[in-house]
């Protein structure tokens, strides 16, 4: 396995994905002040559509070409390597164009009749264009990962989530007194502008980076055989995507129906709706930037040491994932219920945001961890696992957020609980499945140290919050969040270390 690179890919990927984090909080923070909470809301419901196309497109796309370019990547085999990508680019290019026609033809229907808010027929069909960009990155991306140059990629989203922002704020200020349509609409030109560049990029650089092959000692496949080998890969992962993303749609369309059916009124179910999914969980989530770029880059990883046979350095590796995966939950968790009005005022300038992060955050150490077991079996080539256990907890989802939304006492916290559960259940499955195939084992002796480090820092949180005045407000929450997320790692480092020698 590639051992220093793994980490020092994953280092790359992490800082690139934690400032295209950045940009992308600030964004939600631009978007929040300009639409309010019932303008998230509104937002939020046309993207679970947009996404439901992207999976019909690309769904598993990146982690097939990964793959498959790791592969012959450590093979040298650039021939067929270079025929892969120009078979799925032209492929998924006509499949593209095809689904893009039809969701623009299609959303005046889906603005009507599925989202039954007309405000969303505009953002819908600005958004259309975007699907063959983001099909065609898709594969790009893909092969960078494969080929362990993920700067590339990573780099190139840090300018298209800068672009997306310059784009609204200069649109927005053009506007006199924008209405929450407008604004929503504009967000969504900004999306499409930012995966064209997006794409035209990472073209460029596949052309710069693409290997000319004059001799190959490998049989060249034929391009129908290429494409196989690629959609036997993605084809579960769309088929997941695709019906985890209904399940979700479903699931995110029918909050607002159960919330007025209890007697809260429509704007003000949008409101709830945008201050618990689209303020509190965007807070509590991401971190959960660190856990994907861990997962990107674990895939190719994963299958090289599959190609190779090295069974007791892949179960190294999935231990070591979880384990940051885990205590990276734990930390978030220990942060979110130490100062949750804090955060809400810190990055929303809200002061009723605080129930709703300290609820969402308890989910965290579960959610945090259930999020690499996808990455871990899609490395060991278990998609057909992957698509049954995402598509029953999908199931399990849409069946509790339509019992719990329902109940007054719980209303809007209906998401949270959804979200214990769901993430729960499917650390169980996945967990079960990945200890047929590897000799993973918690010590109970380890939890322990953990857990009581845990409350240790809980407290330490609190008496740091409490020495230092409110007169310093940003510097004191900043300083809370830093050492919060340092000290604890630091820790489990020491001890760790400790214990080996």
């Amino acid at each position: 396995m590639r051992k220093d690179t793994f980490f020092r890919e994953t280092l790359i990927l992490t800082a690139s994905n934690l400032t295209t984090g950045v940009l992308g909080f600030i964004f939600s923070i631009i978007l929040s002040k300009e639409l309010g909470p019932e303008g998230m809301g509104l937002y939020g419901l046309v993207m679970p559509i947009y996404n439901l196309f992207i999976c019909l497109i690309c769904g598993g796309m990146v982690t097939a070409i990964s793959k498959v370019t790791a592969v012959y990547f450590s093979k040298n085999d650039f021939k067929n390597l270079n025929k892969s990508i120009e078979t799925a680019l032209s492929f998924d290019f006509i499949l593209a164009i095809i689904i893009s026609v039809l969701f623009f033809i299609a959303s005046p229907y889906i603005s009507s009749h599925v989202i039954r808010d007309t405000r969303t027929l505009y953002p819908l069909k600005a958004v259309a264009p975007a699907l063959i960009f983001v099909a065609l990155s898709s594969i790009l991306k893909g092969y960078f990962y494969g080929i362990s140059k993920v700067k590339i990629p990573a780099f190139i989203d840090i300018l298209e989530k800068a672009v997306r922002i310059a784009i609204i704020v200069i649109i927005i200020e053009m506007l006199s007194n924008p209405s929450v349509k407008s604004t929503v609409t504009v967000a969504y030109i900004a999306l499409c502008i930012g995966e064209f560049i997006s794409f035209t990029l990472l073209y460029i650089y596949y052309k710069l980076n693409k290997r000319k092959v004059l001799y190959s000692q490998f049989k060249t496949e034929g391009r129908a055989q290429l494409m196989f080998d690629i959609l036997v890969i993605s084809l579960p992962l769309c088929l997941n995507g695709f019906l985890s993303t209904t399940l979700s749609t479903v699931s995110t369309l029918i909050v607002p129906l159960r919330l007025t059916s209890i007697g809260i009124e429509y704007n003000t179910a949008l409101s709830l709706i945008g201050k618990f999914s689209g303020m509190a969980m965007a807070i509590i989530f991401f971190p959960l930037i660190v856990v994907n770029s861990i997962s990107t880059v674990l895939i190719p990883d994963l299958s090289q040491a599959l190609d190779k046979k090295d069974f007791f350095a892949l179960e190294s590796r999935i231990y070591q994932v979880l384990k940051i995966a885990f205590l990276l939950g734990v930390s978030t968790l220990i942060i979110s219920i130490s100062i949750p009005e804090a955060l809400g005022r810190l990055f929303f300038s809200r002061t009723d945001l605080g129930s709703y992060i300290k609820f969402a955050a308890i989910s965290a150490p579960i959610t945090y961890a259930s999020a690499t077991t996808f990455g871990i079996l899609n490395g060991l080539g278990k998609q057909g696992i992957v698509l049954r256990n995402s598509l029953l907890v999908s199931v399990e989802e849409v069946i509790l957020l339509y019992i719990f939304t329902g109940i007054p006492s719980i209303n809007i916290f209906g998401f949270g609980v959804s979200l214990i559960i769901t993430s729960a259940t499917i650390l169980f499955l996945n967990m079960y499945e990945i200890k047929k195939y590897c000799y993973i084992t918690i010590h109970k002796s380890e939890f322990i140290i953990y857990l009581l480090i845990s409350i240790f820092f809980y407290f330490i949180l609190n008496i740091t919050n409490n020495l230092i005045p409110n007169t310093l407000f940003t510097l004191k929450n900043i300083l809370i969040i830093v050492l919060g997320f340092s000290s604890f790692f630091l820790s489990i480092y020491i001890i760790n270390k400790e214990s080996l020698t």
